[in-house]
């Protein structure tokens, strides 16, 4: 009997030393999904519950069993979970007569949005989260677009509001202002109103029409054509990313750092509905700051900041110093992080645990890297693989669309190579696509993929996948590029340039600079006959219609634009010249805020900015 037990020991040790051998992540690919069950069996509880269970249902659970627990730190002001419960009902009694089934909120990062969209979540309304860059023609689009009929704003907001107030007005739109209103007509001061309306509990009865596939958020991203789309986020799909804090193992004492803004989804789900959901406290900077990062951590005890690549880089460049390594922060979540940099942080601020993750607000398959591989934005395991079909397809770059063989259908690329990443629809993964745009809710879909009547969504991202199954992002396809952590649609930019009296044609783009991630925008125009490119003008123009991330840093002037046989821009040869004077004999120019103007880029400037001595 000793010696069956011993042999049934010995073999069990075998067996798994072969498998740590052959498949040395099989233990923490094991972990991982189970984890993923649970989340799996905790929505499908939460869709069964009745009345359904939401993000607000968790939010209120954490404010019966810690209701002094410091939910909100921000600027030397603590709020409890209770006081932002307490604060959220003033909203939404101020708000029931007016706010109907959509609120855009135009509001930068602070208490009084947490507690503003859950008031308006009580009264069982869907919340517009606009971009607060975003100005005029934008602003108008991305409000329309939804559906709203009342808009909050910030105080910083104002002048902004007051730009598009009369088209608002004229569509009977309710515009509050948290704050001073400014004596300006039409505009209302919110927070008097909720100053003076009680904080006592909203009844459930205020929410009954809400359901799991109601929309909960309105997400706006720069899709690969003209303005900002709206993305929807159902209130069952917030559970998507909300759960990412417990997949990477953050705990209930937790306190997690965000410096992100709350209107991109990975702020507002991944980190403030993460956070509700793991009942920790949240440390929420009004923007990143360099300076104040760690100054932050260290006041706070943050044990998990959320980052985007850049930040992580910033942080990287800023001068060494005694304390670099005297903080608490154990763990980061973030996408976008290159592999030097990943190292480079690890090595000067200590063993940071680093997850880096792949996702978007739009898309409906999310990876994370909870092997901690540096370089990899995440891992497909064998229940990705089973549960969510997906696949890295041929994608013609010129064409800009997939490869397909001669029955039609796409083709795969071979381990370790680029591919175009697509997903398919199912009920499982359902994608619901932009409210109100039929048309690029179509364009995301892709058909007859692998086999007739199938279809899959199209991610627009270019990754590659090693033989142990690590995924490492390439770059974006079509007409979108990444700057500071924003995705900037080429066609919108555009637009705007060729509203300049002098200009003929703009063709926009991005472009790598060294030391920086994702690409910075320049456009290739051509003048009007007998016309000179207006530097200041031309600053003023672009910098009233764009924010700060879209605006093309550089301008190359053509004689003639190239296009293809279907008329369609050529940027290859262009984005390949980049900006290097030694390369283009054509008049090249570089925009500079300290003279407001665009300036003639010359070689000494072009050196400094490849030196990294001239910062972008």
């Amino acid at each position: 009997m000793v010696e069956v037990f011993y042999s049934v020991v010995l073999g069990a040790a075998f067996i798994l030393a072969f498998c740590f051998f052959k498949f040395p992540y099989f233990l923490r690919d094991c972990r991982y999904i189970m984890k993923m069950l649970v989340v799996r069996s905790r929505r499908t509880k939460f869709r069964e519950r009745t009345p359904f269970y939401t993000i607000l249902d968790c939010f209120l659970d954490a404010v019966q069993k810690q209701p002094h627990k410091p939910f909100i730190m921000f600027e030397d002001q603590v709020h409890s979970y209770l006081q932002v419960d307490q604060t959220s009902n003033r909203v939404a009694w101020a708000m029931q007569m007016h706010a109907r089934s959509t609120v855009a909120l135009l509001l930068g990062n602070g208490p009084a949005l947490v507690w503003t969209w859950l008031g308006l979540f009580k009264l069982g309304c869907s919340v517009s989260m606009l971009n607060t860059n975003i100005r005029t023609r934008s602003l108008l689009h991305c409000f329309n677009c939804c559906g709203a009929s009342v808009l909050i704003a910030g105080a910083e907001q104002r002048e902004a509001v007051c730009e598009v107030l009369p088209e608002l007005l004229a569509k009977g739109v309710c515009v509050y202002v948290l704050g001073d209103a400014g004596g300006v007509e039409g505009l209302h001061n919110l927070t008097e109103i909720i100053e003076q309306s009680p904080n006592t509990p909203v009844p459930h009865t205020f929410r009954d029409n809400v359901t799991m596939s109601s929309p909960g958020f309105y997400i706006y991203t720069s899709g690969t054509t003209g303005l900002p789309k709206a993305g929807i986020c159902p209130q069952d799909k917030i559970w998507g990313p909300t759960f990412f804090l417990y997949l990477v193992g953050v705990r209930s004492d937790d306190v997690i750092y965000l410096p992100l803004p709350l209107y991109h989804g990975a702020g507002l789900l991944i980190g403030l509905a993460g956070a509700i959901e793991r009942g920790i406290t949240v440390v929420l900077s009004r923007k990143f700051s360099v300076s104040q990062f760690w100054k932050d951590c260290r006041k706070y005890d943050v044990t998990v900041i959320q980052y985007i690549g850049e930040i992580l880089r910033y942080l990287c460049n800023t001068p060494k110093t005694d304390i670099d390594r005297q903080h608490k922060v154990r763990l980061a979540i973030g996408n976008g992080l290159r592999a030097d940099v990943w190292q480079e942080f690890q090595r000067r601020f200590g063993s940071v645990d680093i997850k880096e993750f792949y996702a978007a607000s739009d898309g409906i398959l999310s990876f994370i890297n909870y092997v901690g591989k540096i370089g990899a934005v995440g891992r497909v395991n064998l229940y990705q693989r089973k549960v969510f079909p997906h696949a890295l397809i041929q994608f013609d770059t010129e064409k800009e669309e997939p490869v397909r063989d001669r029955e039609g259908h796409c083709v795969p690329v071979p381990t370790g190579e680029t591919g175009l990443l697509v997903v398919k629809i199912t009920k499982l993964a359902p994608f619901v696509g932009y409210v109100g745009n039929p048309e690029q809710t179509e364009k995301k879909k892709l058909w007859d993929v692998f086999q007739q009547g199938d279809v899959y969504f199209n991610s627009g991202d270019l990754l590659r996948m090693d033989h142990d199954h690590f995924l490492y992002f390439q770059d974006r396809v079509g007409d979108t590029f990444r700057w500071k952590g924003e995705n900037v649609a080429t066609s919108e930019v555009s637009d705007v340039v060729s509203m300049l009296e002098f200009i003929k044609d703009a063709n926009v783009y991005g472009v790598k600079v060294p030391g920086h991630e994702g690409r910075i925008g320049m456009a290739a125009v051509t003048l009007k006959d007998g016309q000179e490119f207006e530097c200041r003008e031309a600053f003023i123009h672009i910098s009233n219609f764009l924010p700060v991330y879209a605006r093309p840093r550089f301008i190359r002037i053509l004689e003639c634009m190239e296009h293809t046989g279907t008329f369609k821009q050529v940027k290859v040869t262009l984005v390949e010249e980049g900006f290097n004077p030694e390369v283009i004999s054509q008049p090249l120019y570089v925009l500079q805020e300290s003279s407001r103007s665009y300036v003639p880029l010359t070689h000494s400037y072009y050196r400094a900015i490849i030196g990294g001595q001239i910062r972008l």
